[in-house]
């Protein structure tokens, strides 16, 4: 907008300035043949002017053309000179910086000289005159193009920037979304896999011994494919885990470690202890979800003998402990989803993570979440 405006009162200046030259060399000299000639070449400047402005050939070629027509008709007629006014400003704002202070020289020369032709006697200021305002003039807009050169090439900069932030929180959100399904996969769909191929397993191997075992095994494996198929399609929708659908967090636990138990045949106690207080989804369902993957490496890692799960509710913080006294294994060089799983669900609520194990010791998880973050 702003280089739209310069350009239009240069273009008004130019004319303005050419026909009041024009005005006064007819008032002045008369309409002769010479003021013909010096209309013609008046012409031919405002010509070149025009072609120069529609942007036909190349700068450097229209330009020049400006340039010797309007030295033709200063050399002619010198009281046309002010007209370089307008055409330096056209110059400094098409010409590259190299070629600036060449023109600003051509132009200043050719005002100078107009000048003390004009006059009845030399005068310095004839010559200073000139010459500082150009050396000034230029000085300062060549200065004012570095400037916002500069603040150009910062915006350049701020929008790459911009948009590589953007770039980089997209493909965080992506991988943190990717992280939170692995996660919700790995501790519902995944589980429940595992507890069905288990009870599978048994109802197959007890099938002609114990066909009555084998059919509640088989009932249990059904009924886990429900409960999976539930989570499945609460997943997609994005909502709350079905175990918590019209149910407390303790009343959800008390069933899983039921659950765990009849799966098992292994005595799970679960304990609450402290004043139950809402903790909110979020937490809720990380809690739930801690729960359900420790007691499923416990159903199929552990041989544990009894498995005890305590949610205590303390003054500032919640706290989920799952302890079996099975194999145990070693926390520093076990891998796996899971526990990584566990970290980043809790670590993401603002919560920390413990565990204690080792070979032939069993293991105890320990995890705690801020109460005041969970209100």
């Amino acid at each position: 907008m702003r280089e739209d405006r310069l350009r239009l009162a240069m273009r008004w200046g130019f004319l303005l300035l050419l026909a009041a030259s024009a005005s006064r060399y007819v008032a002045y000299h008369g309409g002769g043949g010479a003021t013909v000639g010096v209309l013609t070449l008046a012409a031919v400047l405002l010509a070149a002017y025009a072609v120069n402005e529609l942007g036909w050939f190349t700068p450097g070629v229209r330009f020049a053309a400006v340039v010797v027509a309007f030295l033709t008709l200063v050399l002619v007629a010198p009281s046309f000179a002010w007209c370089a006014i307008p055409l330096f400003f056209l110059g400094l704002r098409q010409l590259p910086q190299r070629a600036v202070w060449p023109l600003v020289g051509v132009l200043t020369a050719a005002v100078v000289i107009a000048q003390i032709r004009l006059a009845d006697r030399f005068d310095p200021s004839l010559l200073l005159g000139p010459v500082g305002i150009a050396a000034i003039t230029t000085t300062v807009f060549l200065e004012l193009d570095r400037q916002n050169r500069a603040r150009q090439h910062a915006l350049d900069d701020l929008l790459a920037t911009r948009d590589e932030l953007n770039r980089s929180q997209h493909e965080a959100g992506a991988l943190a979304e990717r992280a939170r399904l692995s996660r919700e996969i790995h501790d519902t769909l995944a589980q429940g896999l595992s507890s069905m191929n288990l009870l599978l397993q048994a109802a197959d191997q007890e099938w002609d011994t114990e066909p009555g075992q084998a059919r509640g095994h088989v009932r249990q494996a059904a009924a886990t494919a429900r409960e999976n198929l539930a989570e499945a399609r609460r997943f997609v929708r994005g909502l709350a885990s079905p175990a918590l659908d019209n149910a407390s967090l303790t009343d959800a636990l008390r069933r899983l470690c039921a659950a765990t138990e009849r799966d098992t045949d292994t005595p799970v106690r679960f304990t609450v202890a402290g004043t139950v207080v809402p903790l909110g989804v979020d937490n809720e369902i990380a809690l739930l979800r801690v729960a359900q993957s420790a007691l499923a490496n416990v159903r199929r890692h552990a041989h544990a003998h009894r498995t005890a799960v305590t949610l205590t509710y303390g003054d500032d913080e919640v706290m989920l402990d799952v302890y079996d006294d099975g194999t145990g294994f070693d926390p520093s060089v076990t891998s796996g989803f899971g526990l990584t799983g566990v970290r980043e669900r809790i670590a993401h609520l603002g919560g920390t993570v413990t565990v204690e194990s080792a070979p032939g010791e069993g293991t105890a998880l320990a995890v705690s979440l801020p109460l005041r973050e969970a209100r």
